[in-house]
């Protein structure tokens, strides 16, 4: 994953990009989304993650370095949220979301309006207090 965010990239041009008209609204959706839940602004980070905040990170290796807070990829087949923690801190809300799968610290979901938004803000609520608190 990136290790900073692009000061001068454009999150809605980058959006206008996405090819998929389906993942390109749902990229617009989760932006107003992870804004609302998190406060923050959206950067995008390398060439294709869209994050909101950072956090600091370090592994017993002694590997070290900032990431998203929390934030987002519109992929080819789903939109993946990239998220602090692993997942199973989130299993009893995640069992209301709907359509989704899981990776260690990624949720993919195919179609955003398949889910329960307000559960998905809440999910994504708490990864950022977790990330930044």
């Amino acid at each position: 994953m990136p290790t900073a965010p692009d000061p001068h990239a454009d999150v809605a041009a980058f959006i206008a990009t996405v090819p998929d008209q389906v993942r390109r609204a749902d990229a617009e959706r989760l932006v107003v989304l992870m804004r609302e839940a998190t406060g923050e602004a959206p950067q995008l980070w390398g060439s294709s993650i869209i994050g909101f905040g950072t956090t600091h990170y370090r592994y017993a290796t002694g590997r070290e370095g900032d990431t998203v807070a929390v934030g987002f990829a519109p992929r080819a087949r789903a939109s993946v949220l990239y998220l602090c923690g692993q997942l199973d801190q989130y299993a009893e809300l995640l069992a209301h979301l709907g359509p989704h799968r899981r990776g260690k610290g990624c949720l993919s979901i195919p179609r955003v309006g398949a889910v329960d938004v307000e559960v998905l803000t809440q999910v994504v609520r708490l990864s950022y207090e977790r990330a930044t608190g």
